[in-house]
């Protein structure tokens, strides 16, 4: 309980981890941006982080049965899936589901261009950036612009920074949830900002509004690199979907949790050095590959655990006769 208690303390971030809505602690899920309802941590955990926001506690539910993902999905007698970043991980795929990953051409050729990306020293400097560019792209070239974020927070920040700059904008994340269809589909009208955590990057079509295309399309804003690089390729692929014109840029700092976690040395280094745009540029492409590397190796090293785990248990339960 004392572990569960600090954790609650010291590694669970409100705004970033889970929200408080309808008077309820709630786990926002980081890959898609999106509330998990009904879901809690267990052991204790999710009473503990209840107890420090001040909200009723739950009761504390017990595990009956588990089931791993990878278990679940090898009981089809058929599988198959498709994604537009599976390249990444067919490897994986392969060595858990035995299913080869087949590239399907584009529908029509991509005009997607890809900027070279931004490397601030501070979270401050980043926002500037981002808000400057926001104000150049739709009010100079009034085009629509998406801008993601990797937490409710985060998002929350850039919003009102875009305020105090004057500048008009339709926020998205797992508090304001209720309004998405509204949001994404203005999100591709001319001068029109949209700030979004993943709830925007994974699978969502912005459809342009009249005039836009002739204007360049949508563009996109990374504002913080994620572990797993599949994520950051699924927001920048919002712009420039079925033939139409886009852009897209990576605008980030060396705070940002990713390079500060994963690549501390290199961080630490890259601040030392400073330098200009050119070198910055230098600097974020090594950042991003190190520290997303290393990400995904232990993100995968989880996964390999767990499927080595689960292999074990198939064996315990085959071994004593006794059903899942």
């Amino acid at each position: 309980m004392v572990r569960q208690a600090l954790s609650a303390i010291h590694l669970f971030q409100r705004d970033q981890h889970y929200v408080i809505a309808e008077g309820k602690v709630q786990i926002v899920d980081e890959f898609t941006g999106r509330i998990m309802p009904d879901r809690s941590w267990e052991r204790g955990l999710h009473q503990m982080i209840e107890a420090r926001e001040g909200v009723e506690l739950s009761a504390r539910r017990e595990t009956l049965a588990r089931i791993t993902y990878q278990r679940l999905f090898r009981r089809y007698l058929l599988l198959a899936g498709m994604t537009g970043t599976a390249l990444e991980v067919a490897e994986e795929v392969w060595s858990v589901y035995r299913l080869p990953v087949v590239k399907v051409p584009l529908n029509r050729p991509s005009r997607r261009e890809m900027h070279a990306g931004r490397l601030l020293a501070t979270a401050r400097a980043k926002w500037d950036a981002v808000a400057a560019t926001a104000e150049r792209i739709t009010r100079r070239e009034q085009r629509p612009l998406l801008i993601g974020t990797r937490s409710v927070q985060a998002s929350e920040e850039l919003s009102r920074v875009l305020t105090a700059r004057g500048l008009a904008h339709a926020l998205l994340n797992a508090k304001q949830d209720r309004s998405e269809a509204e949001i994404i589909a203005a999100a591709g009208n001319a001068a029109t900002i949209t700030v979004a955590t993943n709830m925007a990057g994974r699978g969502t079509d912005i459809r342009l509004g009249p005039q836009v295309a002739e204007h360049g399309g949508l563009h996109v804003i990374l504002t913080e690199c994620h572990e797993s690089a599949r994520v950051d390729r699924q927001l920048f692929g919002r712009c420039a979907r079925q033939g139409d014109p886009g852009d897209c840029q990576a605008i980030v700092s060396l705070e940002d949790e990713l390079f500060r976690v994963y690549a501390p040395w290199l961080t630490r280094l890259a601040a030392r050095l400073g330098g200009g745009e050119e070198r910055a540029r230098w600097a974020l492409a090594i950042l991003r590959v190190v520290a997303q590397a290393a990400a995904e190796r232990r993100n995968s090293s989880i996964r390999r655990d767990t499927l080595r785990q689960d292999r074990r248990l198939e064996k315990t339960l085959a071994f004593s006769g006794r059903q899942e």
